[in-house]
């Protein structure tokens, strides 16, 4: 029993280690390729590469954009050392206390998850309705999120394993180590772009003072427009 115990050991420790090796290669391919988005707020600006490997978030994304969608719209939800949250159609102009968060357009995407693609700081990612309505996870129409989250100390690893229900790939462990983001939304919420210039604008949004929803006290606007 004791044998048959070691071998299973073994090879379980060898498929993880096999799994992680390919999710990192699988992550290189995924996000060395897309288009990159510009979005400026008053508190600086962030370049957006949208994946290729999510193509109908990307295609949706870039639809909105170039029809001017978002310009003037809020980052109506900001909580520090989690995420930055826009895209609310309701946003626009809207008065000082009111709620946010509902608007939409409609229709849904369905979910594109991969494993290579995860939250990491920087990460844009698709909000949508929770699992109790959703249990597909299809994704808003027009509401995203950029993750800002926070380094995971690497005694802490073990702890969010058993939160995940499975170990972590050495491209999670790595990254979430070193770089930081929010790994508990890892396979819950499509992640399809991230910010490659411009990563202290998330901190100083993110850091506003806010109400008790969530929206911060002066509106934080965007305005986006497709660089290539």
């Amino acid at each position: 029993m004791m044998k048959k115990f070691v071998f299973l050991a073994f090879f379980s420790c060898l498929f993880f280690a096999v799994f992680s090796q390919n999710v990192d290669k699988q992550q290189k391919k995924d996000v060395n390729s897309g288009t990159h988005v510009l979005i400026e707020t008053d508190y600086g600006n962030m370049v957006v590469l949208l994946y290729d490997a999510t193509p109908q978030h990307r295609d949706n994304f870039l639809k909105l954009v170039s029809q001017g969608f978002y310009d003037g719209l809020l980052f109506h939800r900001v909580i520090n050392k989690f995420m930055i949250q826009g895209g609310d159609p309701q946003s626009k102009d809207a008065k000082p206390g009111m709620p946010l968060g509902n608007g939409n357009l409609g229709y849904t995407i369905p979910a594109e998850f991969s494993d290579s693609l995860i939250h990491k700081k920087g990460a844009l990612a698709a909000a949508r309705l929770g699992d109790d309505v959703n249990p597909a996870k299809a994704s808003s129409s027009c509401q995203f999120y950029i993750v800002q989250g926070e380094v995971v100390a690497p005694e802490m690893i073990p702890m969010m394993e058993r939160y995940l229900g499975h170990p972590m790939s050495d491209l999670q462990r790595k990254t979430y180590t070193s770089v930081g983001g929010t790994p508990h939304l890892d396979g819950s919420y499509t992640v399809f772009g991230e910010v490659v210039e411009g990563l202290e604008v998330i901190d100083k949004i993110a850091a506003v003072s806010c109400d008790p929803m969530n929206r911060p006290l002066e509106d934080v606007k965007m305005k986006i427009k497709i660089l290539d």
